[in-house]
């Protein structure tokens, strides 16, 4: 089994590049999914979350309004860092454990772990291999903007508030720009892929690999 861990910035095409993977005959394991599933009301998470935050982050039905939260976790590093702490051992927990699953039915599978703060976390050393989606700036302000709904100033915070792309490929094996059509995106991704596969194959044969 050869765990892939797919990072970028915001709304740099990283799901995208995720989905082309899976396509391929990857197992995609998302981490924002696992973090919706694991802030359902009464979960540990959520329960954690509440005492910190405050009932105010929380729907009529008892479910957290992530665009508040996240509202909050942006604007105050502090914070966003208290989020992180109750979230990510989580997520990393459980997609360990769904990677062993999957290893344990198939050997030789290939499998994605989407996780935006890969690196930031510090994740990326306990995958077999990285590869950063990178898109201009622009280009993210753009796409936040159409997806979220909110303003270029908002979109620039959000941004401002991440790990700089630069730093983030040096910690790549394998880079990914999503700066022309999706076409070309999905080109690259596909080499990539390939190449993903010769990898899991001389894993497969002996520990001569990284």
């Amino acid at each position: 089994m050869l765990i892939v861990g797919v990072t970028g910035g915001v709304a740099s095409g990283k799901t995208t590049v995720s989905r082309i993977f899976e396509e391929e005959g990857a197992y995609l394991i998302d981490a924002d999914q696992i973090a919706r599933e694991l802030v359902q009301p009464n979960r540990p998470a959520w329960k954690e979350i509440t005492r910190a935050f405050g009932k105010e982050i929380l729907e009529k039905d008892g479910t957290i309004d992530r665009k508040r939260l996240a509202d909050i976790a942006f604007s105050d590093s502090g914070r966003r860092r208290i989020l992180n702490n109750i979230l990510h051992p989580r997520i990393k927990k459980e997609m360990g454990k769904r990677a062993r699953e999957i290893g344990r039915k198939d050997p030789g599978a290939i499998v994605i772990f989407d996780v935006p703060l890969l690196v930031e976390t510090g994740f990326h050393q306990d995958v077999d291999r990285v590869v950063v989606v990178a898109s201009k700036e622009i280009q993210q302000i753009e796409r936040l903007k159409k997806r979220a709904g909110v303003s270029e100033e908002e979109t620039r915070r959000i941004i401002s508030s991440q790990m700089k792309i630069e730093e983030k490929v040096k910690a790549a094996d394998f880079v990914i720009r999503n700066e022309g059509s999706i076409e070309t995106t999905r080109t690259r991704a596909r080499e990539v892929f390939q190449e993903l596969r010769r990898i899991t194959l001389q894993k497969r044969r002996g520990p001569t690999d990284k």
